[in-house]
C-alpha cells in the first residue's frame, strides 16, 4: 500500500496535471543518479533531482500478487549521467532504481510509484535501453543450497579443490565414493552421501519387536 497525504490523494483525484516523475538510480559501485522529467530541478526531501536526466517516463506493470513487476525504460546517453562507456563496462548493469511522483508546485506531495532494478542495459544508436524488474523478483532468486546425495561443485573449481591436471582423462559422476576412492578429495565433497533417500519415507514399520524406532 502506497502512502500519501489525504491533500495529495485528493489533488490528483481531481485530475490535477502538475504532478512529474523523478528517479533514483543507485549503481553497485555507489554511484547515484537522481533526475526528473521535469523541466527544471526539484528539491525532494532535500534531494534534488536534475532536469531533463536521460530517462523518459514510462508505464509501469504493477501486480497486486507475488509476481514481479516489469517495465521498461530508455533515454539519451548523457555525459554527466549515462555514458556509452558505462553501459560498455557494464556498471549501469542492475543498478537499484526508486521513483517517486511528485507535484512540482508543492514538492512535498509525494507518492512512491516504483522500487526495482535495471537489467538488460544496453545502447541503442546514440540512446540506451533498460528492462527494469520490481523488487518482488528477487522473492524468485535462488537461496541457499539444494541438499543431495551427489556433490554440487564443478570439477576443478574452487569448491572442488581438486587439480585437474593430476587426474588426466578422469570424469566425475559427483557421487561420493568417486570423489573419496579416485580422486582422494573426501574432504572437500559437496554434498550429503548420508541423506536417507525416499525408500526410507516409504518403508513399513517391522513386523515384531519394539526397535525404539530404528529400522
Amino acid at each position: 500500500m502506497k502512502l500519501i497525504s489525504e491533500e495529495f490523494a485528493a489533488a490528483l483525484a481531481s485530475g490535477v496535471t502538475t504532478t512529474c516523475l523523478c528517479w533514483t538510480l543507485t549503481r553497485a559501485d555507489g554511484f547515484v543518479l537522481r533526475a526528473t522529467e521535469h523541466d527544471r530541478a526539484l528539491t525532494v526531501d532535500g534531494q534534488t533531482y536534475a532536469p531533463d536526466g536521460a530517462i523518459e517516463g514510462v508505464q509501469f506493470a504493477l501486480s497486486r500478487s507475488l509476481a514481479p513487476g516489469q517495465a521498461e525504460a530508455r533515454g539519451a546517453l548523457a555525459h554527466a549521467a549515462i555514458t556509452e562507456e558505462d553501459l560498455e563496462a557494464g556498471l549501469w548493469d542492475g543498478a537499484g532504481l526508486e521513483v517517486i511522483r511528485v507535484d512540482w508546485e508543492a514538492p512535498e506531495h509525494v507518492i512512491a510509484v516504483w522500487s526495482g532494478r535495471m537489467t538488460r542495459v544496453h545502447r541503442v544508436g546514440a540512446a540506451f535501453e533498460a528492462e527494469l524488474v520490481s523488487l518482488k523478483a528477487e522473492l524468485e532468486r535462488p537461496v541457499g543450497r539444494v541438499y543431495a546425495r551427489r556433490c554440487d561443485a564443478v570439477l576443478g573449481d574452487a569448491r572442488c579443490g581438486v587439480d585437474v591436471e593430476a587426474f588426466p582423462g578422469v570424469a566425475c559422476d559427483h557421487r561420493f565414493e568417486t570423489c573419496r576412492d579416485v580422486l582422494g578429495n573426501a574432504a572437500n565433497f559437496r554434498g550429503f552421501p548420508h541423506l536417507p533417500g525416499t525408500d526410507v519415507l516409504v518403508a513399513w514399520p517391522p513386523a515384531s519387536g519394539n526397535t525404539g524406532g530404528r529400522r
